[in-house]
């Protein structure tokens, strides 16, 4: 394996170092001699790093060629912090990693990197799932490359930070740690960047602590879109709420001077503040990328001359540090280390089977999950949480009410845990279902925040991150769409970039689907389940009964603590306050409230179904809404003198292929009552379950239209009627 001087940049480099004049230098107030020599040194590694990551590339041997030159002054950064320090990164920070790692003894930082290119099996955090920045050891939280993506996450790791305190749990990081996030000039124009710059912002108007040094790394393009000249000045300075410090990227003193300002200001005053730090863009975006077709050769011989290794080059040798001649053989050596780490990785094996890809997603404890969902708080907790007159000797309860009793228990057994959102605290949620939640635990863990789906999910993503157990709401389905990829880019790919190293327990509550006689039209009906159900690993709870809505509570909040599941619990809001069944007055479809000491002989495990009656003609498969309406029908068909079983699904991810299965052989003939769509819907995924799990009787569908929902009356022509899942359900029997 050769290394040839081919890159411009490479030969840019050579060439200007061997012959640079001793001209007078001052390291300035932080910086030594040898503090100069160790950032040197990141910085080499980072640029060596690049050159290796496109030869392996073009050898056929590595996959990831996007790079850091040109960025290398965020190893100053790196510098300005503590190795405790939780670090979300732009993905090009390989300065700031080499730099953290060296804080850290027992860290190989060139391998990890590596490792990381050539996708091994032996990378240290995402185990050759993808090329990202990341390690435990170095509070470093592997980012995708979704642009901004991370920002959200950050803000909700440095609210964590000071929370975890103030509710009296042990976090993830010091009390007195700060969050540093890193983001190119192009990413701070992504609504999700001015999404979590303006949370951060109000956070810290409120007077609440927000320990959040934002760095904007600009080097004035975004692959080939120019970033206008002083765009990101003009937006940041002098924003109220926001500390605003500037640094030049290819100065090694002014970066360090920079770092370290902004850096000291956030920990010490706990207040959001944004380094603006300038760089250049060396080598193009990415290896396949061709500068000189989108721009003029005279701009790339300008960002040449500000290579910020030539900068500390000149720093070092103006200094008498270093001699021209020395600085080559620094930068040749460095060559020469990385080089003989590439050799070694090259050909390491990557992964090789679907099971061992999938494996952090699809890692279960179940028997851990039982018992932790069957374990209540303490006497004195409960009692503190219910008063004299816990909910097990009260009335029987609705759904609502199912979920309110089961948040109380919940808070009251895991201290760590915060229930959040638009509405949650005094209010109580716009159905009720959190009222006298916030006055049980107080408003450090029971709280409003602002009305911004994409903040919701993103203090969710931090707080879980950092060893909190989040219960976020979003107030309809249809308002979580604006932030879905918080839930798909972020929390259901942290545990798979990461091996499982990090993670992030969620249980997130949606009230949703439809059925609400009109009410709000769409936004308030909103029945699509399909970009949730599309997410790897995402587990999504539809619970119909208060009893079920209960349990499955109960087990999404264990399969967070335990396995660090992320969960949609989805509750139909058209069930919340209904207390009957058939009739007036029946009190069918309100159940007791389960004492603790039951509930291990009632839980719920990820992926079970429930199967109302024993009938024998025909299996109705429904969930939600859908089981409510199949039930009301069941009883209308048992007595025309057809058997009739109910399958109430209950999750929708993963689905219980077993049981449908089961039921279904057990009559011959499935109906699936669909209240979601019919493209898209699940009951698409239940049909091609049955069929790839070789069921030959009868399968049929009704399912609601492909339409947006109405207001008003016209909600009932596009959604499914009993009417429609009774005469399918003749008609399926009939053949």
């Amino acid at each position: 394996m050769n290394h040839p001087r081919t890159d411009p940049v490479d030969a840019h480099f050579l060439d200007r170092a061997g012959s640079l004049g001793r001209e007078p230098a001052s390291l300035g107030a932080r910086l030594t001699p040898q503090r100069a020599l160790e950032l040197f040194d990141s910085q080499l590694g980072s640029r060596h790093l690049d050159l290796a990551a496109r030869r392996l590339r073009a050898q056929g041997a590595g996959y990831y060629t996007i790079g850091s030159s040109g960025h290398e002054g965020n190893a100053a950064v790196a510098a300005a912090l503590r190795p405790t320090d939780p670090a979300l990164l732009h993905y090009r920070s390989g300065g700031f990693y080499l730099e953290r790692a060296r804080q850290v003894p027992g860290v190989d930082a060139l391998r990890d990197v590596l490792l990381g290119v050539v996708a091994a099996t032996e990378e240290p955090i995402s185990g050759g799932r993808h090329k990202v920045f990341g390690r435990r050891e170095l509070a470093v939280i592997p980012q995708t490359s979704t642009i901004a993506s991370h920002l959200p996450r950050a803000f909700g790791v440095a609210f964590s930070i000071d929370r975890a305190t103030r509710i009296g749990v042990t976090g993830g990081w010091p009390s007195d740690a700060v969050a540093v996030c890193s983001f190119g000039d192009a990413s701070a124009n992504h609504s999700t960047a001015t999404g979590a710059v303006n949370a951060a912002v109000q956070v810290g108007f409120r007077g609440l602590p927000m320990p959040l040094l934002l760095v904007c790394e600009d080097n004035g393009i975004g692959i080939s879109v120019p970033t206008p000249a002083g765009w990101i000045t003009q937006a940041y300075t002098g924003r109220p709420g926001l500390h605003y410090v500037a640094a030049d990227g290819s100065d090694l003193v002014s970066a360090v001077d920079g770092a370290r300002e902004a850096a000291d200001w956030v920990r010490e005053h706990r207040r959001p503040a944004l380094l603006h730090l300038r760089t250049v863009r060396l080598m193009g975006h990415a290896g396949s990328d061709v500068e000189s077709a989108y721009r003029r050769p005279e701009t790339i011989t300008a960002e040449l001359a500000r290579d910020p290794l030539l900068g500390t080059a000149r720093l070092l040798v103006g200094c008498g540090v270093l001699s021209p001649g020395e600085v080559v053989a620094r930068y040749e050596a460095k060559r020469e280390q990385v080089w003989d780490v590439a050799r070694e990785v090259a050909d390491l094996p990557g992964l090789s089977t679907a099971a061992s890809i999938t494996a952090p997603i699809t890692r279960r404890s179940p028997r851990a999950v039982a018992q932790a969902a069957a374990t209540a708080a303490g006497g004195a907790e409960r009692a503190a949480a219910f008063g004299v007159a816990p909910p097990e000797d009260g009335p029987p309860v609705t759904l609502a009410q199912a979920v309110n009793r089961t948040l109380s228990d919940v808070l009251a057994a895991h201290p760590g845990a915060l229930v959040f959102g638009e509405d949650v605290a005094v209010k109580g949620g716009v159905y009720g279902v959190t009222r006298g939640l916030a006055k049980q635990v107080g408003a450090a863990r029971v709280f409003d925040t602002l009305l911004d789906e994409q903040t919701v999910l993103g203090l969710a993503l931090g707080a879980g991150v950092s060893g909190l157990l989040p219960i976020p709401e979003i107030q309809y389905l249809a308002y979580l769409h604006n932030a879905v990829d918080q839930l798909r880019g972020e929390a259901a790919t942290l545990q798979f970039f990461s091996d499982g190293r990090y993670r992030n327990p969620m249980v997130l509550r949606v009230a949703g689907l439809a059925y609400q006689k009109g009410f709000g039209g769409h936004f308030h009906n909103d029945n699509a389940v399909g970009a949730l159900r599309d997410v790897p690993g995402l587990v999504i709870a539809a619970p119909a009964r208060p009893d079920d809505a209960a349990a499955m509570l109960r087990t999404c909040v264990a399969a967070a603590a335990v396995d660090g599941t992320v969960s949609v619990y989805l509750e139909p809001i058209a069930l919340y306050h209904t207390r009957d069944l058939h009739t007036d007055g029946d009190g069918g479809w309100t159940t007791p409230y389960p004492p603790p000491h039951t509930w291990a002989d009632h839980h719920v495990p990820i992926g079970r179904a429930r199967t109302h009656g024993d009938g024998t003609d025909l299996t109705l498969v429904s969930f939600a809404n859908g089981l409510y309406l199949s039930l009301r029908v069941a009883a209308r068909l048992e007595r025309a003198g057809i058997g009739v079983r109910v399958v109430d699904l209950r999750w929708l991810a993963p689905l219980p292929v077993e049981d449908v299965l089961r039921e279904a052989q057990a009559t011959g003939t499935v109906l699936v009552v669909d209240e979601t769509r019919r493209t898209g819907g699940v009951s698409e995924g239940v049909v091609t379950a049955l069929v790839d799990a070789g069921f030959t009787g009868r399968i049929s569908r009704v399912a609601a239209a492909d339409s947006f929902i109405p207001l008003g009356d016209a909600a009932l022509h596009v959604l499914v009627s009993e009417a429609d899942i009774e005469k399918a359900a003749v008609a399926a029997v009939r053949g």
